[in-house]
């Protein structure tokens, strides 16, 4: 998979399926698993990747579609460009505030494509826009699209999501607040605004690091990214406020291109329906969160799927609870949105042909990601892989546990994928260790979310939002280093404290 990917460039649909049929036959010859369990296997992983992670990817994608369908996105980017002129909130508003909510609803890519654009269209500079935009989707994607990394590393894993959501929030707790530090340094790197950076990085980042701890621990996994992103707006506009107006305009600034557009001004009511679908999304995750237990349980009981599977004398089965899936929540919160802010149900529905046709790629891709990673599981591959690794690095693995998480993301360029191919192995390791597989199995995660800063298909993502065809290697040479630094830290952290 990492040589497809990474060395000859295939894209990420054949290179998971030729890595399935690779590891098919090797499952097969080299460990002598039976062709019938082997493809029951693969069957059992087809059943995890359709429930919840592809319903989940298809849904989110389908609520920023509805949003392009019905323009509401452009009111977004109207409504950021009026709230203040400093470039720092500016920057933390849109990729830290508004892009860590994208990420936690949708996620993506969506979290890196609209925050760039938006920059740019405010007149910052399109490799700064780019640079930032993609520095801020990190910490978020640890909990993106309504928590599915997390939620399927503990499929993945047979771990508690919300003992894993716990952890990733400590391991990930000094990176929350450095990497608001540096977008506030790099929007506005003057001396005398030093002070200002530090007040506004350390608030935010401290604020959103506390929000989301709160919010994984009393409600779970799908809300951290949503409420700390939410908290982090509302003490950034509260600190834009505060701040004295500047006396530049803020189009002559260094990091801003001249031809800065103005926004449009529109009436609250059009505002307020530009927010429809998000909002809807927002309220039913709440509302059959376990934060409201009667609710909760009640829809849990109801419309039960549980598939099993006798996979060589071990049954595999699923618990799937249709009602609080996060994917039927976004659809219906997309659904309503869409219908609020004007659309008809006929082109609502079509358009949720098109997100499908749209991710016609990641459905083969990821059914063959979760396909191939089962079959490893079953046929021994994975325990083989665990115990070479914790001979080889002894003790000193968890320190270098993240870096295998940021592998992952770098090949496959979503947390998620990551989770799925090395969760795993990091839960192998620790059992040969003796050490906790749930702070081991974290660790994952949290590598994963800096590795996202570098992914190709990130950086892809960002250069095609800012209109910087053939610069993906400009921006990669910049981001590298914080990626460096950002995989480091978390190694650290979770060799330290392990």
């Amino acid at each position: 998979m990492i040589g497809l990917l990474g060395v000859f460039k295939v894209s990420g649909d054949k290179s998971a399926l030729i890595t399935l049929m690779v590891t098919f036959v090797l499952a097969i010859l080299g460990y002598g698993q039976g062709v019938v369990d082997a493809s029951l296997s693969f069957v059992y992983g087809g059943i995890k990747a359709l429930v919840p992670i592809l319903f989940i990817i298809l849904m989110a994608i389908y609520s920023y579609n509805v949003l392009q369908y019905t323009k509401a996105i452009d009111v977004l980017k109207e409504q950021f460009s009026s709230l203040s002129t400093d470039r720092s909130i500016q920057v933390l508003l849109i990729t830290w505030g508004f892009g860590g909510l994208l990420e936690g609803m949708a996620g993506f890519g969506t979290a890196v494509a609209i925050p760039a654009a938006i920059l740019i269209g405010l007149g910052f500079r399109p490799i700064f826009s780019a640079l930032v935009s993609l520095l801020a989707n990190s910490v978020a994607t640890g909990f993106g699209a309504v928590g599915v990394p997390v939620t399927v590393l503990g499929t993945e894993t047979g771990l508690p999501a919300q003992a894993l959501g716990v952890d990733v929030i400590l391991q990930l707790s000094p990176l929350m607040i450095l990497i608001p530090l540096a977008l506030t340094f790099l929007s506005d790197p003057r001396l005398r605004a030093l002070p200002k950076n530090i007040i506004l990085g350390l608030l935010v980042g401290i604020v959103s690091l506390l929000a989301q701890y709160a919010a994984v621990k009393y409600i779970g996994v799908e809300t951290p990214a949503i409420l700390g992103s939410l908290a982090a707006i509302v003490v950034i506009l509260a600190v834009g406020k505060l701040l004295p107006k500047g006396k530049e305009p803020v189009a002559n600034t260094p990091e801003k291109r001249a031809d800065a557009p103005r926004s449009v001004k529109r009436d609250a009511a059009t505002m307020w329906k530009a927010w429809a679908v998000y909002g809807f999304i927002m309220l039913l995750i709440l509302l059959t969160s376990p934060l409201i237990p009667s609710i909760n349980s009640t829809l849990k009981w109801l419309l039960v799927s549980k598939p099993t599977l006798n996979i060589g004398g071990t049954p595999h089965g699923l618990t799937i609870s249709w009602l609080t899936q996060g994917g039927l929540l976004l659809f219906l919160g997309s659904l309503l949105g869409g219908l609020v802010q004007g659309g008809k149900l006929g082109e609502l529905l079509k358009v949720l042909g098109r997100s499908v046709w749209q991710l016609r790629k990641t459905i083969v891709t990821v059914i063959c990601l979760v396909g191939f990673s089962s079959i490893m599981e079953t046929s021994g591959m994975i325990a083989l892989l665990a115990s070479g690794l914790a001979s080889l690095t002894g003790a000193a693995y968890p320190f270098v546990a993240p870096a295998v998480g940021a592998l992952g993301t770098f090949v496959t360029g979503s947390d998620t994928s990551s989770n799925i191919l090395f969760g795993k192995l990091q839960t192998g390791v620790a059992e040969h260790l003796n050490v906790d597989p749930t702070w081991l199995a974290a660790s994952n995660t949290a590598g994963a979310t800096g590795g996202k800063i570098i992914s190709p298909q990130s950086i892809a993502i960002a250069t095609s939002a800012c209109q910087m065809p053939g610069e993906e290697g400009p921006i990669l040479k910049k981001a590298v280093v914080y990626a460096l630094v950002y995989v480091a830290i978390a190694g650290v952290v979770v060799g330290i404290f392990i």
